[in-house]
């Protein structure tokens, strides 16, 4: 065991956090922790590592245990050091060895002391064996599988915002290896490929991992275990999040079917010892009744009790159309060019995901849309649009000083009192929650505020910047039910792929400094990428095919070349006469069906001409925004596409057939 606890109790003031709780890690665990926001999730990890002391209980750590601890508060670290120093700071025995080495080579350069040679040789060992002359190499493609590109990894650390500078120090922890690596919402810092990427890693990871997160997604692929904290128990589930779903309802069903088991007996009982308890015959017989039910152990209702959060968005106007446009739109920091000259168009209805990496500018057009992002070009609103702009910065934004109905009174809605506090209890600020200071609601309840905030404004146009960061899985999918109830339109920044999934009708891709539409939702998206990338593969390969054939034949005529020179030597007058007599019928036959095989290799050959450049014709098509953004015309001219290069195929084969078979003619 790396680390757990038992029988462990932990009470934050008068407020039990967890009761009697047992967990033990083992080694090689990935293990997902779940609960509502507030539960106590973040402070079980503290626990874990010590920060905190149980109040009753143990919590247990392995003597030579190694912990890594990723969490918000390793933001306060800052340094001038650049990013690559930073996450080389993993190597910390390397480093040093690496300066001892160093000062111990130049003594020896002047000694040539063999004691100090025999330790300068196990100095170079133990450098070895700890894969120090690899750590550049590791450190750089961490970062990079993180999102940074090669021209950040010499930049500052303190120049990054703390989104990046919490992926240094992700990167820096997984350098470290520890035994048992515990990551509290790393996902919220990460854009989709970098969440891709860490997927990957941590399923390979030696260690063991335990992850606070409300990614679906990510859990499904990266854990086999699910610890849920839920009302002040720890419940176990050895599988991934959807194994979690299922089989809670299955343990909620089993469980409420043995308290209406244990009831019925209970009442049972309880009506027997009423009626026999004055009769002397029976009064024996009812005193032991009520002595087996003062004994028995009491089970609790086990109705699934969860934050019942109501968003309802509301539409004040009906607005025209078309709501926003872009025209020859471009925007660059420096060097960094975002995008140039693109063109774009919300329509009434839309509920629009972008999507790209992060550094692609999803933030930065939607900041454009938002109007508070200079720009060159031309941004133009519809008519009657009435918007409002939720993003990250606004939980920032937000005055600590306040209360959290004051905030909402400053939002500016001219809503009463009366109304604003019962908006603010749909958020589960009910009663006294209200008036609690910002400064000491954590990360999911100041998002909870700001989501408030966005919806008073009745707007028909919303814009979201990562709207599910902090908030809890089920908070995620009231959330999607509010915005698919939603009659305005919507375009937002998720990293969340399955809040995109539920939520998104169209996808707008960052590529090529280019907005690309594709009117689909994300996995529809997700598909044709991958057909894209497979139609990409098959060409490659297909190219890569067509040069070795091409050697192939070009060696093929080279070696044909003096045989076909040979042919006229059995005619010599030397041969005997009688030969060629025979052979004749022979050649003729041979001849005749060189001829036909030399012109269907021809016509072969011009249809391979008009299938390519039919392809090309095709590709350009499937490039054509006019096409993408009709998806029964991109499923067509897509099945024209394959369709004809499954027949370039063919006809390649048949092709390389017909002309190994003239070589073989020609040979005889």
């Amino acid at each position: 065991m790396l680390a757990g606890f038992t029988n462990m109790t932990f009470e934050f003031g008068a407020r039990a956090i967890v009761e009697d709780a047992t967990w033990h890690i083992q080694p090689n665990e990935r293990i997902g922790l779940i609960g509502y926001n507030g539960t106590g999730k973040s402070t079980l990890l503290k626990l874990l590592v010590g920060e905190y002391s149980a109040s009753a209980g143990t919590v247990e750590r392995g003597r030579s245990t190694s912990i890594g601890y990723l969490h918000q508060d390793l933001l306060s670290f800052d340094t001038n050091d650049s990013i690559l120093e930073v996450a080389l700071g993993a190597f910390e025995r390397v480093r040093q060895l690496e300066v001892e080495i160093e000062e111990v080579g130049k003594e020896l350069e002047k000694t040539g002391d063999e004691v100090l040679l025999h330790k300068y040789t196990d100095m170079l060992h133990e450098l070895e064996t700890l894969g120090g002359y690899n750590i550049h190499h590791k450190t750089e493609e961490v970062l990079q599988g993180l999102g940074f590109a090669n021209a950040d990894l010499q930049r500052p650390y303190k120049e990054f915002s703390g989104g990046w500078r919490m992926r240094v120090l992700l990167a820096k922890m997984i350098l470290q290896a520890p035994d048992l690596l515990l990551l509290d919402e790393p996902t919220n810092h990460l854009d989709l490929p970098s969440i891709e990427w860490l997927e990957k890693y941590l399923t390979h990871y030696q260690g063991s991992v335990v992850i606070i997160s409300h990614d679906k997604y990510f859990l499904n692929r990266m854990v086999t275990k699910i610890v849920e904290l839920y009302q002040r128990k720890m419940h176990i589930y050895n599988g991934n999040y959807a194994y979690y779903e299922t089989e809670k309802v299955m343990r909620m069903e089993l469980a409420q079917r043995a308290f209406e088991n244990q009831q019925d007996y209970i009442r049972q009982q309880e009506r027997f010892i009423e009626r026999f308890k004055a009769k002397a015959s029976k009064a024996a017989a009812a005193q032991s009744a009520m002595k087996r039910l003062d004994k028995i152990e009491r089970l609790e209702d086990v109705a699934l009790e969860r934050p019942s959060l109501r968003i309802n968005f509301q539409v004040d106007k009906t607005p025209g159309k078309v709501l926003a446009e872009l025209k020859d739109v471009g925007k660059s920091f420096g060097t960094n060019k975002i995008i140039e000259h693109s063109n774009a168009e919300i329509n009434r209805g839309d509920k629009i995901a972008l999507i790209g990496a992060n550094g692609k500018g999803k933030s930065t057009v939607l900041r454009i849309i938002a109007g508070v992002e200079t720009y060159t070009g031309d941004r133009r609103w519809g008519h009657n649009v009435d918007e409002s702009f939720y993003a990250q910065h606004q939980l920032e934004a937000l005055n600590v000083n306040n209360t959290i109905i004051d905030e909402m009174k400053e939002a500016g809605s001219q809503k009463t009192e009366l109304e604003l506090r019962t908006i603010l209890g749909c958020f589960l600020f009910s009663g006294d929650d209200a008036d609690k200071k910002i400064k000491v609601l954590s990360g999911g309840e100041k998002a909870r505020v700001a989501l408030a905030k966005t919806i008073i404004s009745k707007a028909n146009f919303l814009m979201l910047d990562e709207p599910t960061n902090h908030l809890d899985m089920h908070t995620v999918d009231l959330l999607i039910e509010a915005l698919n109830k939603y009659e305005g339109t919507i375009i937002l920044v998720s990293h969340d792929r399955y809040f995109v999934s539920k939520v998104a009708n169209k996808i707008w891709a960052i590529e090529d400094h280019q907005i690309k539409d594709f009117d689909g939702g994300y996995e529809e998206w997700v598909d044709w990428k991958e057909r894209m990338k497979k139609k990409q593969d098959e060409e490659a390969k297909a190219l890569a095919g067509e040069q070795k054939n091409q050697k192939n034949n070009d060696k093929k005529a080279e070696n044909n070349q003096p045989k076909q020179e040979a042919k006229p030597a059995p005619a010599a007058p030397v041969a005997p006469a009688p030969a060629p007599v025979k052979q004749e019928p022979i050649n003729k036959e041979a001849k005749k069906e060189l001829q036909k095989k030399q012109k269907l290799f021809k016509e072969l050959e011009e249809k391979i001409t008009t299938l390519t450049k039919r392809k090309a014709e095709l590709e350009a098509m499937l490039a054509s925004p006019d096409i993408i953004s009709d998806k029964s015309k991109f499923l067509t001219t897509e099945r024209d596409y394959i369709s004809i290069n499954n027949t370039i195929k063919e006809t390649s084969e048949q092709y390389e057939k017909v002309f190994e078979s003239i070589i073989e003619l020609e040979s005889q």
